[in-house]
Formats: structure tokens, C-alpha cells, sequence
């Protein structure tokens, strides 16, 4: 009998004392619990499990401009002959339509509101019909606040307003003169039709499916001395964004440039001549070189960032490869010299009052 209690003594020591440790243990647990508890719920709410290292939460680089506003050159091929053309047909590469959408997303998502799609000539590529689904898409997914288009306006016709019109909140067309021999000798002659005559077609279409009218005008060697006051205002865009002519290496000059736009250059005496001539025009918007050279986020049909502030385009990488953050810095984009010249403005047909 007496050897029987002994032999269980040992157990029940060894009971009595993991009872002892289990007590002290919970209550260093209850004691440690307000420290525990924020931790956990911290690591809930940053999307960890309690068992996995929060990752270090990464800021974005205030150095890195917005894209708000982008000018997607999708394409370089253009029906015209601009003798002072800076984005010259250089190549034949369209992105697939998916890809563009792609990266389209990518722009919103990094803060895009505006999204203007140029050339090239944009109407050429599937006879409008490329533009057509990327101005739909921005409008219908995205839900970009503006969508735009410049065209020299030569391919565009009703059928496209019928289809795409409501998505559209602005539509640019290039005019630099309303002599049609000055057309013809800066390259915008279109054989027997008339540009100046089409220029007033597109107006009353815009005023019939209610899309915004803009005319861009490149101010050179032969229309620096023509008075458009009244052309304009009897036209009566929104915006008359008017350039002084601007050369870029390896586009417009230089030995490996397709175009030779020395001939259409004009000084900055001759340029504010011009702006004083119109300057009762209430919706002219001059781009002097200065203004204009670094303060446009420009992607090439590629998608890649284009940097021109050594004169020439310098691309970056594409941002279908690297994302817009990595690619964006190397787009020498002055976002003051963009607030500056009026790059934000109302840019959404909803918000803007407008004789239709």
C-alpha cells in the first residue's frame, strides 16, 4: 500500500507543477494582451494575417509628376505632308487594341483625367475605327472626365459622330490658314477637296451630336503675317490653341529628321506680333517654344514616355513594361510650366455651357 502512494508521487509533483507554470504563463499572457491586440488589428486592417511580417507601406515618390493629362500618340502615319511636322512617320507600329487598353488603365489608375489621342493622323488607322473603341472605352470603363482627339480632319466623316460622338468631349482640328494656297504650301492640300471648306463640315457636326470644337493652328513663315480674327470668331471654337512653330531633332531637323522645318521658323518678335494681332479673340490660348517644349506628357505608339527637353525625343521605356511610376520620370515633364500655359482648364463637355 505504502509503495503504491509512492510510486504515484512523482506524477503528482510534476502535475502540481505545470499547473504552477500554466497560471504564471496566462497571466504574463493577460499582462502582455494591450500590446498584442492593437498589433493584430493593425495587421488586419493593412491586409496581413497575424502570422505574416507586415510589408513597409510605400509611399509615392512626391518627385513624381501626375500624368493628368496625356497625349497618346498612337500612331505616326498621317495622310499629310506638314513641312513642320514633330512627330513624323518614323515608323508603321499601331499597339494592338487590347494593348492600349492595357495601358490605358495603367494611365487612370496613376491619376489620368485627360486623355487626348493624336498622330499621325488618328482617322487612319481602320478608318477611325482604332479611335473610335479607345474614346469609348475611356468614357464607358475609365470613366475619364475628358477625352479628346487632334485630326487634321480630312478622314473623318458623319457616320463616325453617329457612333462615337457622345464619348467624345473635344474635338481638335489642325488649321493654319484659310488660304487654301498657303494650305497647299505647308503641306495640308488635300488635291481637289478644300481643308477650309471641311474645317466648316466638322464644325456643324460637332454642334450636332455635341461634341466641344477646338482649332489648333501652327503659326510659321507663311501664315505668320494672315489675320484670322474673323474666321475664327464667326468658327467659334472653344479653344484656338495657337504654336509657334518648334523644331525637335531627329523629327523636324537634323540629318536623320523626314522633315525640314528651318524654312517655316519664325522669332519670338514675330510670334507676339501675331498674338497682338488676335489678341481680342477671347478663346485664343498661345504656346510660345518655351511653353510648349516640356510641359505635354507625350507616349509614343509604343507607350513610352517621350523627353524632349535636350531638343530632340529622348523615349523612355514603356510603361506595358515597367509601369507608369518608373516610367514617368524620365519624361522631362515640367508640371509647373503644364499649370502654367493653362493645361488644366474644363475640359469636360458636361461641365461646359455651350451653344450646341
Amino acid at each position: 500500500m505504502l509503495l503504491g502512494v509512492l510510486g504515484h508521487r512523482p506524477l503528482a509533483l510534476a502535475r502540481a507543477v505545470l499547473a504552477a507554470l500554466r497560471g504564471r504563463l496566462s497571466a504574463l499572457c493577460w499582462g502582455l494582451t494591450p500590446l498584442v491586440l492593437p498589433l493584430l488589428s493593425w495587421r488586419r486592417r493593412s491586409g496581413c494575417s497575424p502570422d505574416t511580417p507586415a510589408a513597409p507601406r510605400k509611399d509615392k515618390d512626391e518627385t513624381v509628376p501626375t500624368p493628368t493629362s496625356v497625349n497618346y500618340h498612337f500612331t505616326r502615319q498621317c495622310n499629310y505632308k506638314c513641312g513642320f511636322c514633330f512627330h513624323t512617320a518614323k515608323t508603321s507600329f499601331v499597339l494592338p487594341l487590347e494593348e492600349a487598353k492595357r495601358g490605358l488603365v495603367m494611365l487612370k489608375e496613376a491619376g489620368m483625367e485627360k486623355i487626348n489621342f493624336s498622330g499621325g493622323e488618328p482617322f487612319l488607322q481602320d478608318r477611325g475605327e482604332f479611335v473610335g473603341q479607345l474614346v469609348r472605352f475611356c468614357k464607358e470603363e475609365l470613366k475619364l472626365p475628358s477625352v479628346s482627339i487632334v485630326s487634321n480632319g480630312s478622314l473623318i466623316r458623319e457616320r463616325w459622330f453617329k457612333k462615337y460622338g457622345e464619348y467624345l468631349d473635344i474635338l481638335a482640328i489642325s488649321c493654319d490658314s484659310f488660304n487654301e494656297e498657303v494650305n497647299v504650301l505647308i503641306g495640308r492640300g488635300q488635291g481637289k477637296k478644300n481643308h477650309v471648306e471641311n474645317l466648316h463640315k466638322l464644325r456643324q457636326w460637332c454642334r450636332d451630336y455635341a461634341v466641344a470644337f477646338k482649332i489648333n493652328s501652327v503659326i510659321n513663315r507663311f501664315n505668320v503675317e494672315e489675320d484670322m480674327n474673323e474666321q475664327i470668331k464667326a468658327l467659334n471654337p472653344v479653344r484656338w490653341k495657337v504654336f509657334q512653330c518648334l523644331l525637335i531633332e531627329g523629327e523636324n531637323s537634323g540629318e536623320d529628321a523626314l522633315r525640314e522645318a528651318s524654312k517655316f521658323v519664325i522669332s519670338d518678335e514675330d510670334f507676339e506680333q501675331f498674338l497682338e494681332r488676335h489678341k481680342d479673340v477671347p478663346c485664343l490660348v498661345p504656346e510660345s517654344n518655351q511653353k510648349m517644349r516640356d510641359s505635354y506628357l507625350i507616349l509614343d505608339e509604343y507607350m513610352r514616355f517621350l523627353n524632349c527637353r535636350n531638343g530632340r525625343k529622348e523615349p523612355s521605356k514603356s510603361i506595358l513594361d515597367i509601369g507608369v511610376e518608373a516610367a514617368i520620370k524620365f519624361s522631362g515633364f515640367d508640371e509647373k510650366m503644364f499649370l502654367k500655359r493653362g493645361g488644366k482648364y474644363v475640359w469636360s463637355k458636361a461641365d461646359m455651357i455651350l451653344d450646341w
